[in-house]
């Protein structure tokens, strides 16, 4: 089969492509990406035998046409391509809604008119809110940022697939861990990384709030797994666990035991959200995490030239 991958030069898209184009159900892999993150690691640092398997295609998720030739020989899409943020941030609303609303749109309308059979959308836990109780996919949607508000829109198109195809939309937690495309805006990885180089970490709030987390790795494990798996189309949560980020510092203090960290704004209780681990998805996926958190973060840290 032929996949095309949409932001396959980003943090979770370059550790799929690896195992895409390793794979042997898979003839050949259409990489898509603006390079708007500037991030060419992909490109670097392992050799690719067969490379007439793989293409990289520098294009804009904006772009129609492009995308409607490129689609003529694909079976499968992922679509990563988006304008990334931290859960609670509320910042380039344009850009949001430029890129994960209506870059989704053209993308799926582009989709329907081709003989693609199977449609992965990488949405997120942001379009739930926040919230004290646990959610599930049964929740109903109630985003708070910008962010969260443009992967929501850019369900709503993915939504028109499901009555053609086979379509998915995973709402992925926060994800963490080393990937050679790393995003250091994100919680964990951005703790390691001031732990490691600063001795000084920032937390924001009382540091009681909880997130919803996954693995890189464990992600793209469910990401291959969609290829071959007989799941039905529809809205899957994506989670391995909820960790209080308090919780989080104190493994990352047993790697770094001198480590210092401040609170900003300590006397505020931060907006938090905690997702159902047991997810819909875990029916026909089994995608048990059988790492420790603080093993995934030794292992991340072993990845730092010094």
């Amino acid at each position: 089969m032929n996949i095309l991958l949409t932001g396959g030069a980003g943090y979770i898209g370059t550790v799929l492509a690896k195992n895409l184009y390793k794979s042997k159900n898979v003839d050949k892999v259409i990489i898509y990406d603006n390079m708007s993150r500037q991030n060419y690691n992909l490109f670097l640092g392992h050799f690719i035998e067969n490379r007439e398997n793989i293409t990289f295609i520098n294009g804009d998720i904006l772009d129609l046409r492009k995308l409607g030739k490129l689609l003529k020989e694909v079976d499968v899409v992922y679509h990563l391509a988006a304008r990334v943020s931290t859960p609670f941030a509320s910042v380039d609303p344009h850009f949001h809604e430029q890129v994960n609303h209506w870059g989704t749109a053209e993308l799926v309308s582009a989709v329907e008119e081709s003989n693609v059979s199977k449609f992965i959308y990488t949405s997120s836990t942001s379009v739930y809110g926040a919230s004290d109780d646990y959610v599930n996919e049964e929740s109903s949607p109630n985003p708070k940022t910008f962010y969260g508000i443009s992967k929501l829109r850019g369900e709503d198109h993915v939504r028109r697939l499901m009555k053609k195809m086979d379509a998915y939309i995973l709402r992925c937690a926060n994800v963490y861990g080393y990937s050679s495309s790393m995003r250091f805006d994100a919680v964990i990885n951005r703790f390691m990384f001031d732990a490691n180089f600063t001795n000084k970490i920032s937390i924001h709030g009382n540091g009681k709030q909880f997130r919803a987390f996954i693995h890189v790795n464990l992600l793209v494990k469910v990401l291959m797994d969609m290829l071959e798996k007989e799941v039905p189309s529809g809205i899957y949560n994506v989670v391995d666990c909820n960790l209080q980020i308090l919780d989080i510092v104190d493994v990352i203090k047993e790697i770094y035991p001198t480590l210092e960290f401040i609170f900003i704004n300590q006397h505020l209780d931060l907006r938090q959200m905690k997702v159902e681990a047991d997810s819909l998805l875990r029916k026909y996926i089994d995608y048990q995490n059988k790492e420790t958190l603080k093993y995934e973060l030794l292992y991340f840290k072993e990845r730092f030239s010094f």
